[in-house]
């Protein structure tokens, strides 16, 4: 099963692997550059927020993915975190 943590690592899988900082990434992909901020992926109330499909949307434009790709990367995250 795909969890809020596995879709946010990915997403810092992606910049990594890019060689940006999260911010960067952002920044590149139109979107401020505080959106994958920890900070931001849970509301006030520490309810996981989960990325819009237009902003993963973005990102995989930005970096040239497939949602296959954005999908093995999830499932590639949740299988670390079960091992």
């Amino acid at each position: 099963m795909i969890t809020h943590d596995n879709i946010w690592d990915a997403i810092d899988e992606i910049a990594r692997e890019n060689n940006l900082s999260p911010s960067r990434m952002a920044i590149n992909c139109g979107l401020d550059a505080t959106t994958f901020n920890k900070s931001k992926r849970c509301d006030a109330f520490g309810k996981s927020r989960f990325p819009s499909l237009r902003t993963i949307t973005k990102v995989l434009n930005e970096q040239q993915m497939s949602m296959a790709d954005f999908g093995a990367i999830c499932d590639r995250q949740s299988h670390e975190a079960t091992e």
